[in-house]
C-alpha cells in the first residue's frame, strides 16, 4: 500500500476540557497519513487518481479551526471520519496524530497528543 502524508500542519483552535482553553485557544499540530493506491496517479500523472493535498489540508483546517470540542480525541475522530468519507474511493485507511504543544498542565513535557487509526492501513 502507498501513503500520502500531511506532516505537522499548524492551526489555532479552541478545543479543551478546561474553561480557559475555550476562551484563549491554543496551537495544534496535526499529521495525517492516508493509505492510497498511488500507482494510477503516478503512471498517468492524473490528480483525479489520488488525493488533492490542498483539499485534504482544508478539511483538517476546517475541523481544527472550527467548532470547539472538549477532547482532542474528538478532533482526531472528526478528521479521520471526514477524510474517509470524502475520499472513500481513494483512501482505505487513515492515521491521525493531534498534538497540543502547550496545554495548560503544570509540569515539564514537550507536548500531549493522541493518535488514532481508522480503516485499513496495510
Amino acid at each position: 500500500m502507498d501513503f500520502i502524508h500531511l506532516n505537522e500542519m499548524q492551526f489555532y483552535g479552541y478545543h479543551g476540557a478546561l474553561a480557559e482553553e475555550a476562551v484563549l485557544g491554543q496551537r495544534f499540530t496535526v499529521s495525517v497519513s492516508m493509505a492510497v493506491d498511488l500507482a494510477g496517479a503516478g503512471k498517468d500523472d492524473d490528480l483525479s487518481k489520488t488525493v488533492n493535498y490542498a483539499e485534504a489540508y482544508s478539511i483538517v483546517q476546517s475541523i481544527v479551526e472550527g467548532e470547539p470540542v472538549k477532547l482532542i480525541e474528538t478532533v482526531a475522530e472528526r478528521i479521520a471520519g471526514k477524510l474517509l468519507s470524502d475520499y472513500k474511493t481513494q483512501v482505505s485507511g487513515v492515521r491521525v496524530l493531534v498534538v497540543k504543544p502547550d496545554p495548560p498542565i503544570r509540569g515539564h513535557y514537550t507536548s500531549v497528543a493522541v493518535e488514532i487509526e481508522r480503516g485499513k492501513l496495510s
